[in-house]
């Protein structure tokens, strides 16, 4: 599994919307590394932000 798709299965299975900490902390990605991974899945149009420094699967 590709860590893009690690980061999103980890926000599915928090259930909520998270900070990239929260992810890295789940997945045992770096969290810069997190951050990345969340700007890429964004452009993707695989995830969205319901306020700001939090995010969550579309």
């Amino acid at each position: 599994m590709e860590d893009k798709e690690k980061v999103l299965e980890a926000m599915r299975d928090i259930g909520k919307p998270v900070r990239p900490g929260e992810v890295a902390d789940a997945t045992g990605i770096e969290k810069a590394e997190v951050s990345k991974l969340i700007q890429t899945l964004k452009k993707e149009d695989k995830v969205v932000s319901p306020k700001r420094c939090f995010w969550e699967p579309k």
